[in-house]
């Protein structure tokens, strides 16, 4: 087994980290000041277009797409460590490279089952970074981490598509620049319950859809990724050529998208704890209490002990599942990737709560990322379904094997 990056990835992994010192660390603040400036926190600051402009000049763009049409074409082994330094700034970086979610799972989901017409209108945008996407499938009134469950019909009308129903949670569709929903709905609810479903596009100014508010995460409007929103779709009409694939296989498509989603979160968890972990141990040599460093408490040392070997162990199996994708598909590595989702947003988790323990008052206030990185990690301990979930069929799977 070969732990060394490739050269490909070595020196992308160099120049990332440069873009990432000269120009995102010192644009979080600025980004701060002018959200706040703005009086919207769903605001569309400057400096974000400063940085989309910057990265695609060092050539550091649409590095998660494997197909080489597209983007860069890493495989998910190479980009793995790329989105590790991402995470570092998970609110600016990602998007600065165009590399955020949701338009990372739309832009894979057009390339994968998107018509050639759809390619063209949407798919090409979002790859230029010219607009945002938003994907909807969460509900308010159903338990949506068994998305069978969805209750937004899409019915066809001779040569359109009407949709209705209430979506939340709808990612990305709190951007100004948001232009194009992705919605899971119900096209035949008296089929099988994985066929049900179909994806349906559905351009953001069609009449019938209402924003009616932003959804914050732990009082944060997340707006880097595009902010959430609660959404009606009434009475709303498209084209029957806006349906993604064929009837009945949204499930199928939704799977296909989640699978790629889910490590790339992973990836970026990373980064984020090896973020907090570096800022435990500056807090822990600058700090003095009781008459002496915080290094030299035996429960600091602890904390950064056991964060290394926590976030090694969650590297490892991320790398691993990433091989995995590359050489026996997504489904060959279901297993691993059920793993790290489990496994690596808890590991963040718990490592940034410690760094927020070590700065006290410090690490729940604005003045380090330590509270709102630890938001989106606990965050994502929902997202893409829950742990609960994952767990429950990651033990099947095991059970099987002694069945």
């Amino acid at each position: 087994m070969e732990f060394a990056y490739d050269d490909r990835t070595t020196e992308l992994r160099q120049r990332l980290e440069a873009f990432l010192t000269e120009c995102v660390l010192p644009a979080e603040p600025v980004h701060h000041e002018q959200v706040l400036a703005a009086g919207d926190p769903w605001a569309r600051p400057p400096v974000m277009d400063e940085l989309k402009s910057e990265a695609r000049a060092r050539g550091l763009w649409n590095l998660f797409l494997p197909d080489a049409r597209y983007g860069a074409g890493l495989t998910n082994l190479q980009y793995a460590p790329l989105a590790e330094l991402t995470g570092r700034s998970p609110h600016l970086a990602p998007e600065a490279l165009n590399c955020a979610a949701p338009d990372t799972g739309n832009m894979e989901l057009l390339a994968e089952f998107g018509s050639d017409a759809q390619r063209e209108r949407w798919l090409a945008p979002l790859l230029a970074g010219d607009i945002r996407s938003a994907f909807c499938m969460t509900e308010p009134e159903v338990a949506s981490s068994d998305a069978t469950n969805i209750a937004t019909r899409i019915t066809r009308d001779g040569d359109h598509y009407v949709v209705d129903g209430r979506k939340w949670w709808s990612s990305g569709a709190m951007d100004p620049r948001c232009e194009i929903f992705i919605v899971m709905g119900k096209t035949d609810p008296d089929a099988d319950r994985h066929r049900q479903q179909s994806m349906i596009l559905v351009p953001r100014d069609t009449p019938g859809v209402t924003v009616r508010r932003g959804m914050t995460v732990f009082g944060y409007s997340d707006a880097p990724h595009g902010g959430h929103a609660e959404i009606d779709f009434s009475g709303v009409r498209v084209p029957v050529e806006n349906l993604v694939g064929a009837e009945g296989t949204g499930f199928a498509i939704a799977q296909a998208r989640l699978g790629p989603g889910r490590i790339h979160h992973c990836m970026r968890l990373v980064g984020m704890a090896e973020r907090a972990l570096e800022l435990l141990c500056r807090r822990a040599l600058d700090r003095v209490a009781f008459g002496r460093p915080l290094a030299e408490q035996g429960v600091v040392r602890e904390w950064i002990a056991e964060s290394r070997v926590r976030i090694e162990q969650a590297r490892l199996l991320v790398l691993k599942t990433a091989w995995l994708m590359d050489t026996v598909g997504n489904k060959g590595a279901h297993t691993e990737i059920q793993a790290i989702k489990i496994a690596t947003p808890a590991m963040a988790e718990w490592v940034i709560d410690k760094a927020i323990q070590a700065y006290g008052g410090a690490g729940v206030s604005q003045d380090t990322p330590l509270a709102a990185l630890w938001a989106q990690a606990r965050t994502l301990r929902l997202a893409d379904g829950p742990d609960e979930v994952h767990r429950a069929s990651l033990a099947r799977r095991e059970l099987r094997r002694w069945a």
